[in-house]
């Protein structure tokens, strides 16, 4: 990764903004094991930055490639249906960055296996 990468940890939001602290934990977990590389977050709705604002900010501040990460469980309506609406119009605004969407974190296999050694930590 170069200075002019970028992760845009994209969540739904909620109007309580304690919500968004597991975003934010990520976001310092990120920075601090790639030191250099913009992370951002961004929302759906009822929080800020929306995503194109968190996209626009990025690239204004000179990243050239943009992973926008769904910080969802699965591929549900908004992941499947608003959000490749939204990349595309970003797409559109900035034809010279490579904007890449991501699966949602949930379907990534060490987030399943994570996600089930917790659950069975419960059990202790």
């Amino acid at each position: 990764m170069s200075g002019k990468d970028a992760v845009i940890l994209f969540g739904h939001g909620a109007r309580d903004p304690e919500w968004a602290r597991p975003l934010r934990r990520t976001r310092e977990h990120l920075l601090a094991l790639s030191p250099g590389l913009q992370v951002e977050l961004a929302f759906l709705e009822l929080m800020r930055p929306t995503l194109a604002e968190a996209i626009d900010e990025v690239i204004a501040r000179g990243a050239t490639r943009v992973v926008v990460v769904p910080m969802f469980i699965a591929q549900g309506g908004h992941v499947k249906s608003d959000v490749p609406v939204l990349i595309e119009a970003a797409r559109i605004r900035h034809p010279a960055c490579e904007l890449r969407l991501a699966l949602p974190v949930g379907e990534d296999d060490s987030v399943i296996a994570a996600m089930a050694a917790y659950a069975g930590r419960c059990l202790s």
